[in-house]
C-alpha cells in the first residue's frame, strides 16, 4: 500500500486525496491520472525524459515539483507491444476477404461437379 508523501500515513492506491492529511494523491481529482511530486530539493525536470530531449512544454519547466507527465529517465522506458494471436490474424483476414473466399468455393464445386458429371 503506497504512503501519502507529506504526512507518511498509508492511503488507498485509488485515493484522490489523503484521508488523513488532505494532500491531493492525483491530478485533477481523477484516480487514473498520477501526480508526481519531487522528493528533496531537486526539481522533477532535473531527471526527467522530456525535459532532457526538450519536448516538455509545462509552464513550471525547468523548476517543477508536481508534474503530471513526469517520466524518470533512469528507468527505461517500458512498452508492450501487441502481438496478435495466429487464429485472430486469419479470422481477421477471413473477415477482409469473405467475398473472395465464398466465390472461390462456389468456383470449386463447379469444376468439381463438372469434373465428375
Amino acid at each position: 500500500m503506497p504512503e501519502c508523501p507529506k504526512c507518511r500515513q498509508p492511503v488507498e492506491t485509488t485515493a484522490i486525496a489523503c484521508p488523513h492529511c488532505r494532500t491531493t494523491l492525483k491530478a485533477f481529482g481523477h484516480p487514473g491520472v498520477p501526480l508526481y511530486r519531487a522528493e528533496g530539493e531537486a526539481a522533477l525536470c532535473d531527471t526527467c525524459v522530456y525535459h532532457h530531449d526538450d519536448s516538455c512544454n509545462y509552464p513550471q519547466r525547468p523548476h517543477a515539483r508536481e508534474c503530471t507527465l513526469y517520466t524518470n529517465q533512469l528507468r527505461p522506458l517500458t512498452s508492450s507491444v501487441y502481438r496478435p494471436s495466429a487464429s485472430s490474424l486469419v479470422k481477421s483476414w477471413l473477415q477482409q476477404h469473405l467475398a473472395w473466399v465464398i466465390l472461390g468455393a462456389i468456383l470449386l464445386i463447379s469444376v468439381l461437379l463438372a469434373l465428375r458429371g
